[in-house]
């Protein structure tokens, strides 16, 4: 059973469809936007997953809305918290 980041990203992409694009010619993925150290914030995360996805997260917020609080409850529920440090959001199982 996956735990931590990896299941967090299995809700995000395998349940909900945000698994990364293609913009501009350059692969994008949220794990592209997660810094190397420091606290991450669960808003922070859904924001990267939205550019991980080639979209401006502050484009048509009521369009959004429902998909952001899923991805910032699932952030919370599979890290624990509504931040975590950095170095806990990477794939364990790759």
């Amino acid at each position: 059973m996956k735990a931590g980041f990896d299941a967090l990203m299995h809700d995000v992409c395998v349940r909900w469809g945000w698994c990364g694009a293609v913009k501009d010619g350059k692969s994008l993925h949220v794990t592209d936007f997660i810094p190397k150290s420091g606290l991450v914030t669960a808003d922070q995360f859904v924001d990267w997953v939205f550019l991980g996805d080639g979209m401006d997260p502050c484009t048509n917020p009521n369009k959004w809305q429902k998909q952001k609080n899923a991805i910032r409850a699932a952030f919370i529920k599979h890290m624990g918290a509504e931040a975590v440090d950095a170095a806990r959001l990477q794939w364990v199982s790759e």
